[in-house]
């Protein structure tokens, strides 16, 4: 009868192990995607500004060539 509640009680420890491993592996993920998402919006976030440096430039250029712009075909 102690025998039975000792496999018991390992078992159920056993599980326990477990399922706090499997929470952790859980948290871990979710925190690599987090860190993919923010990798993604600062990524997103320089290309707007290389573009807005980009228009800032053309438009420097065209008033330093009188005034004349540069039109583009849509």
């Amino acid at each position: 009868m102690n025998d039975n509640f000792t496999r018991r009680r390992r078992k159920k420890k056993e599980e326990e192990e477990e399922e706090k491993e499997e929470e952790k592996e859980e948290e871990e993920k979710e925190k690599e995607e987090k860190e993919k998402e923010e990798e993604e919006k600062e990524k997103e976030e320089e290309e707007k500004e290389e573009e807005e440096e980009e228009e800032k430039e053309k438009e420097e250029k065209g008033r330093e060539n009188g005034g004349k712009r540069e039109w583009k075909n849509k």
